[in-house]
């Protein structure tokens, strides 16, 4: 798969998506990014680590977040995609669902879209514009209740549907990212399973996987610790991920999920059994 400039091995490698959050209120880490100067520095330092894609997201999508209009999310991601194409090469990303703000970050220089409602937000709006540009796309799971039948066959449907929604539109296959969804409309028996089954999701369905767990509620609930002490839990579930045939994993803390990722490969890899 080709994202920006790079081509990625997601049949046999696992990398790192670093989260850039231009917001003054996302659960983790709201404002201590929302300034060109800060988001950069810390795009900087995320690459001195390692990171392979940087996900810029202007609009926070906590637990009870409240919808920014397009122009104002707009006014936050522009400039920081600006400026990080026009000063590094690593491919962004920009996490956004709606069509219009998609469509200013793909004229700002974004590499891939990362879409939390899997298409399904804007009446095909999204597709078309995906479609348009050629881009690649991360399309994650997501539904306004927690009725499920049966969790996984659910999820599994659901994101069936996101394929059909793209193809349709003419996304390429080679062009789409799954995403379980974790921390949307699951429970935390829900959100576990996700992570443990992720690998029923890539085989289900044929494409790469992404799993975004960095610092979320799964964690502080499981460990009964706040947002800011959930490394060693998050480095947790990239080792499950990795294991499980996770090609993204997407987090704040990326020179230590790198490690992680290194050595549980290096594990799986790395010798052979008598």
């Amino acid at each position: 798969m080709k994202i920006g400039k790079r081509e990625f091995d997601t049949a046999n490698e696992c990398y790192i998506m670093g989260i850039l959050n231009v917001t003054p209120d996302s659960f983790s880490d709201g404002g201590k990014f929302n300034s060109i100067e800060k988001a950069i520095s810390h795009a900087e330092e995320m690459i001195s680590e390692g990171v392979d894609i940087i996900d810029v997201g202007g609009e926070s999508t906590r637990p009870g977040f409240v919808r920014i209009s397009d122009d104002e999310e707009i006014s936050r991601i522009v400039p920081v995609i600006e400026a990080l194409k026009a000063r590094f090469d690593v491919p962004v990303s920009i996490d956004t669902y709606k069509y219009k703000v998609a469509s200013a970050a793909a004229k700002a220089g974004a590499d891939l879209f990362n879409d939390i409602y899997g298409l399904k937000y804007d009446n095909g709006e999204m597709a078309e514009l995906i479609a348009k540009t050629g881009l690649p796309c991360c399309l994650m799971h997501n539904r306004d209740d927690m009725n499920y039948n049966c969790f996984m066959d659910d999820l599994i449907k659901d994101m069936r549907d996101s394929v059909e929604i793209a193809k349709r539109a003419g996304i390429a296959d080679d062009s789409i990212i799954l995403d379980p969804g974790v921390g949307f409309a699951k429970s935390l028996e829900n959100n576990l399973e996700a992570i443990d089954r992720l690998d029923i999701l890539k085989n289900e369905l044929g494409y790469p996987v992404l799993l975004g767990t960095s610092r979320k509620s799964v964690i502080g609930l499981t460990l009964d610790l706040p947002s800011d002490q959930r490394v060693e839990g998050t480095i947790a579930t990239t080792v499950v991920g990795v294991m499980r045939g996770a090609a993204f994993v997407r987090v704040h803390d990326v020179k230590e999920n790198l490690r992680a990722v290194k050595m549980t490969q290096a594990i799986m890899r790395g010798y052979k059994r008598g």
